[in-house]
């Protein structure tokens, strides 16, 4: 297959296994997603997905975020872990949204990455998904399986981007990011991963990654 091919094959396959795609984050409105995402950072969706309710029922728009006192929103989400730094941003860019936009989540991706604790990753996932705006998003999944297929180097996610961007069309983005990512935890993880299940890599992917794993599982083997 030539890179076209393969980029047409990971399109068909992955709208052939995720035709719907389940948001991974539980959220009501831009504010409660951006909160949500915030909050994923060096955790789980599924440990986020517990907590966010906790602090939605006290606080789900900046109004009455601000009502509470950084240690009061500390408490409530310490079970994601980087409660100290996520805390003071999720009260500070509370104070923001109310004080520069009435309240209101921007819609521009440069706007988001100006408020507290608010990185690119995170601004691209809001602009995408809350507002249907064109962007990529890359986590660790979407850069683990880009470098596993051959469409980029894998020094970094910028790169990841930015590749990503080049490679499919703009107007897939928001719904191939989310599959990408399912794909990732289901059938081709960081950690247990097993090549016979992962149809995408084990059909295009990189040569030197299909190597290394058959020479992992040979030394595992050995092993037992």
């Amino acid at each position: 297959m030539n890179k076209q091919e393969k980029v047409d094959f990971v399109i068909d396959t992955l709208k052939e296994l995720y035709p719907q795609i389940p948001i991974p984050l539980d959220h009501k409105d831009p504010y409660t997603l951006l909160i949500a995402v915030l909050l994923s950072a060096q955790s789980t969706d599924v440990r986020v997905n517990q907590i966010t309710p906790l602090l939605f029922e006290v606080a789900d728009n900046p109004y009455d975020m601000i009502k509470l006192s950084v240690e009061e929103i500390r408490e409530i989400i310490k079970p994601v872990g980087l409660s100290p730094m996520k805390s003071k941003g999720i009260h500070g860019l509370s104070h923001i949204l109310i004080d520069k936009y009435n309240g209101e989540v921007p819609k521009d991706i440069a706007l988001l990455e100006e408020l507290p604790a608010v990185g690119h990753k995170t601004a691209s996932v809001v602009v995408s998904q809350a507002f249907g705006i064109p962007a990529f998003p890359v986590d660790t999944h979407i850069h683990r399986l880009m470098y596993r297929w051959g469409f980029t180097n894998g020094k970094n996610v910028v790169q990841t981007e930015r590749d990503a961007k080049r490679l499919f069309p703009e107007h897939i983005w928001n719904d191939l990011h989310l599959q990408i990512i399912w794909y990732g935890r289901q059938y081709s993880p960081a950690r247990g991963w097993d090549l016979e299940k992962d149809i995408i890599t084990k059909t295009i992917g990189r040569k030197t990654v299909i190597n290394e794993y058959y020479k992992l599982l040979e030394k595992r083997n050995k092993k037992k």
